[in-house]
């Protein structure tokens, strides 16, 4: 399935190329081609045929969608945070310069929702929202740069609306187009929610304990100044000269600083209480999946979770 995934983008940028689009669909295509898990159009494709979907052709261009418009945030999101690498490769920012960049993630965006645009008004209104939600969740994100006094109800914001928010949409949407009825359609929606939610508590994680995986240096949400989980939670438990100290951290952190910050997110169990979490939000994703009789897509759903539980072991 992954390969059909990687085919059918490899397809439309080549198209695009063929069709004259230039330079703005080599770069746009250079990152959407690098890589990556592709995870989100995966688990719709699955979504789809729990939901009892049997033409993937159907489903394909939504699964497409998401990952477009995914990787249109990535683009506009390492413009952001000045990042010089993405799936192992130099960003289209560094490479191509600030303005390029811009455009060529308005290119993906653009591309995304015209396949989206192809169902429903229903499901268009899905992944609207869902795309509107990403832009809010921004938004928030950059207000708690450094905000020290983030809260996990923040943190958990933002996160359903950044990363979850698209899991769940691409769930409950490829349920629409199966014609599920809308408790389990709904269902498949939770599902992608508490998925993605712990699939973020993860990264943050891996951030912390560096993991060539990610295709970023170690320590790079600490360095853009992201109010990731663990970081919250170790100010919320730390007091006096411990909480002073990781303050004074966080806030002008270096890279001779990284042991002496993971030790004080140690003192606190702040990457326990993640891990916790993780399991937590793991076990609710699949306590939805119950919902629905045993099959080959069930089988590799519930497989999609371990695979998120074991990427931070």
């Amino acid at each position: 399935m992954r390969k059909e995934v990687n085919a059918a983008l490899k397809q439309l940028i080549d198209d695009e190329i063929e069709g004259g689009a230039g330079e703005v669909a080599v770069e746009a295509g250079r990152v959407l081609n690098a890589g990556g898990k592709r995870m989100r159009p995966l688990l719709f494709l699955l979504a789809y045929q729990l939901a009892g979907g049997r033409q993937q052709d159907n489903v394909m261009p939504l699964a497409l969608a998401f990952e477009l418009i995914h990787t249109a945030t990535l683009v506009h999101d390492d413009i952001n945070d000045e990042a010089t690498q993405r799936r192992g490769i130099p960003t289209i920012h560094a490479q191509a310069g600030q303005a390029k960049a811009v455009i060529a993630g308005d290119w993906l965006f653009v591309h995304g929702f015209g396949l989206g645009g192809r169902y429903s008004e229903q499901i268009v209104s899905v992944i609207a929202r869902c795309c509107a939600n990403i832009a809010v969740s921004e938004f928030h994100q950059l207000d708690h740069v450094l905000n020290l006094a983030t809260s996990p109800e923040d943190y958990l914001s933002i996160v359903r609306g950044k990363t979850a928010g698209p899991f769940a949409a691409g769930c409950y949407a490829a349920a629409l187009v199966a014609n599920l009825d809308e408790d389990h359609a709904r269902a498949l929606e939770r599902f992608g929610m508490e998925l993605g939610i712990a699939f973020q508590l993860v990264d943050d994680l891996l951030d912390l304990r560096g993991d060539e995986r990610m295709g970023k240096p170690r320590g790079a949400d600490v360095y853009e100044g992201k109010m990731t989980l663990p970081l919250i939670h170790a100010l919320t438990l730390s007091h006096g000269v411990h909480r002073d100290r990781l303050s004074t951290l966080i806030e002008s952190f270096s890279d001779e600083n990284f042991d002496e910050l993971m030790s004080l997110l140690e003192r606190s169990s702040s990457l326990e209480y993640a891990e916790i979490l993780v399991r937590t939000h793991l076990e609710r994703a699949q306590e939805e999946l119950n919902r629905f009789p045993d099959s080959e897509a069930k089988s590799m759903m519930l497989l999609i979770t371990n695979f998120v539980k074991e990427r931070h072991a």
